[in-house]
Order: C-alpha cells, then structure tokens, then sequence
C-alpha cells in the first residue's frame, strides 16, 4: 500500500514531530485564550490570529484507498492582541470554518469512486478543490464580520457555521 500525505496550513508552521501545541477540533471543547500561546505579530492590525490545519493521510492498494483527516488548532502560532468573549467567538469561528472543510473533504472522498491508476492526482485534485474554497470562505467570514467588529454579522456568520456543521454531521467521523 501506498501512503501520502497531504496538508493545507492555514498560517500555520508545523514544529517538528511534537503535537502539543496541536488542539483536534472537538465540538465539546471550545476555545479559551489560554490556547493562544504565539507571540502578536508586531506588524499586523489584527487583534487576534487563529492558525488551524487541515491534513489528509492516505494510503491505497489496486483495490482500495483508506484516508485520516485531522483538523487541528495550533497554539505556539495563534495569538491574541485584544482578548475578549466577541473577538475569542469570531477565532472559534475560524476554527470551526476549518472542521467544517474537513468534513467536506471527508464527504467528497467518500463519494470518491476509486481508481488505481488516478487515486494520488484525484485525491490531490479533490484537497485543493475544498482547500480553495475553505481560503476564500475565511476571506468572507473576516470581511463580512469585520473581523469580529460587526456584531449582527458575527451572530448571523456562527448560527450560519453552526446550521452548516450539523447538516454535515454524519462527516464529522474522519479519523
């Protein structure tokens, strides 16, 4: 069996093989600012920085593919300038636009009809199609809410990401 690994880092810089300062995305474990351990980014306006991943492992035969997805916050690269409840909402709100791409890319895999002979390029093709749409659905969560600064539109973006999570429920198992 063949193994691969793919891994879309959003703002993210992997360290070493140590996962400690990795957090699996867990709908009982929200995020606390204690989580955020980076050092602010002097150069940056932003009050708060979310570093997640999205990775995929898979292996496969002639005859079968298997895959592990992981979607994880990373701690020594997050960080908060300005720490309070509204701005700590809008990060979760990052992170869980990050499981809810992993999800999405657990679905497509699973509707996936294998093919030896295509398998790495049609898994690849598939990453990146759900990547770029993850890129772009951050973008538009962080220019509609202002980064957190408008609040009927942070309200209306988690009750929209929330609504979305459950309806890709049965995805959530990708481990």
């Amino acid at each position: 069996m063949m193994l691969f690994a793919i891994s879309f880092l959003l703002v993210t810089f992997l360290q070493g093989n140590d996962p400690s300062h990795l957090i699996d995305w867990n709908e009982e474990r929200r995020l606390n600012w204690s989580d955020f351990k980076g050092e602010p980014d002097p150069g940056s306006t932003n009050a708060a920085l979310t570093s997640s991943s999205i990775t995929i492992e898979f292996g496969y035969s002639n005859r079968s593919m298997s895959y592990r997805i992981k979607c994880r916050f990373n701690t020594s690269s997050s960080w908060g300038r300005i720490k309070n409840d509204l701005i700590l909402s809008h990060e979760q709100g990052h992170f869980d636009l990050a499981e809810l791409h992993a999800r999405k890319l657990n679905k497509a895999l699973k509707a996936y009809v294998f093919n030896s002979r295509t398998v790495s390029r049609d898994v690849n093709a598939i990453y990146d199609s759900i990547m770029r749409e993850h890129h772009i659905i951050q973008q538009e969560y962080d220019e509609e809410t202002d980064h957190s600064r408008r609040p009927v539109a942070q309200s209306k973006w988690e009750k929209k990401i929330s609504e979305e999570l459950t309806m890709l429920e049965k995805y959530r198992n990708y481990r």
